[in-house]
């Protein structure tokens, strides 16, 4: 599944490798890209917050639509398509920045994954050769080119395998941050490297909270909203545990500029002000629906000007289209013949043979 939803691991890893060749420490330069990523992803905050707001003011609305239609579904669906249409509200339109997050956090793990295929640049076959060579099976794709680096780097021999080039590569890569190899896996068991899966799940819950609390999703992110957020923030925090630290370390910092970015948006594009905006122009567009506008009708024959407003308007145009559409098929068949009217006219048929047989 990770590979398949990490498919966006084929444009950021070789940006990471670029950083790397600049910064030659996988660490920092794990560090460095994750804050370029947070900078790069602000607009997208910034829509989200803008639309969380929007969400916030067309709820009771949307909720008094549901209740009004709950025992005729179709009306109801009918009846929201027409709330969209009329007030330019779409639903998805925060989702944007959630699943690019989540596209972005499982590219990140097949870096991490894979960082001799990704940072170092060295083919997949050739590590899969190398890994055969050693004894490592490539299935467990956790730990196949850890263990590839630890082996090379103490000085076993595969040289069959791999170029000396290659081999120089692996033998220099710097993966060492604070005298930990964040190439390494955590899991679960008591040693000094268990901070650094212990401080992303810390900080995820964290930026959670302190998120949609500033950006006035509470009342957007409820029921099975809520619920699917948290089993999101878990299956990561398992990852953190079960990944090469170089994933908790991008985690963490991730979510401490998610909370930096949080404070900022909040200060600078408060949801408070975006909601009074949203707040005004739907005013403005309910009072825009009941102003009457002079239209000039036909009834009975004769031309007569009403003041209507546009709830009237459009049911008055609807009653002309309708009106024109039967006057132009007034002479087509809606409906299929009855028993009756089909022996009639086979009577009609057979009568005017016979006239056209006695001429």
């Amino acid at each position: 599944m990770t590979e398949i939803l990490g498919f966006l691991s084929i444009i950021l890893g070789p940006l990471m490798a670029l950083m790397y060749q600049a910064i030659p420490s996988y660490a920092l330069t794990m560090i460095i890209f994750t804050i370029l990523i947070r900078v790069v992803s602000l607009p997208l905050a910034i829509k989200q917050q803008k639309s969380m707001a929007k969400m916030s003011v067309y709820t009771p609305m949307l909720n008094e639509i549901q209740q009004k239609y709950k025992n005729n579904p179709e009306k109801q669906n009918e009846e929201l398509m027409k709330f969209q249409q009329e007030y330019g509200y779409n639903p998805m339109a925060g989702c944007l920045p959630m699943v690019l997050n989540m596209l972005i956090l499982f590219a990140i793990i097949q870096v991490v994954y894979h960082p001799v295929r990704y940072i170092l640049g060295i083919p997949a076959d050739a590590i899969n050769a190398a890994c055969t060579a050693l004894g490592i099976s490539t299935s467990n794709v956790t730990l196949a080119e850890t263990q590839l680096i630890t082996a090379i780097k103490a000085g076993t021999d595969v040289a069959t395998s791999l170029t000396a080039e290659q081999i120089g590569l692996i033998q220099g890569f710097n993966t060492s941050f604070l005298g930990m190899d964040v190439c390494t896996t955590a899991g679960f068991a008591l040693s000094p490297l268990l901070i650094f899966p212990i401080l992303a799940t810390v900080t995820v819950f964290a930026s959670n909270i302190i998120v949609t609390r500033m950006s006035g999703q509470q009342a957007a992110t409820q029921g099975s909203m809520k619920i699917m957020l948290w089993v999101m923030n878990l299956m990561f925090a398992w990852f953190c545990f079960t990944a090469p630290i170089g994933f908790s370390l991008y985690y963490t910092t991730s979510n401490i500029c998610m909370i930096l970015q949080s404070v900022l948006t909040n200060k600078i594009y408060s949801p408070e002000r975006f909601k009074k905006e949203y707040e005004a122009e739907l005013a403005a567009k309910k009072a825009a629906k009941k102003a009457k506008k002079e239209v000039v009708v036909v009834e009975e024959g004769q031309e007569v000007t009403k003041q209507v407003n546009e709830a009237e308007l459009n049911r008055l145009r609807l009653e002309r289209a309708r009106a024109l559409d039967a006057e132009k098929y007034k002479d087509e068949r809606t409906r299929p013949l009855t028993e009756a009217e089909r022996m009639e006219l086979e009577e009609q048929s057979k009568s005017k043979k016979k006239k056209k047989g006695g001429k």
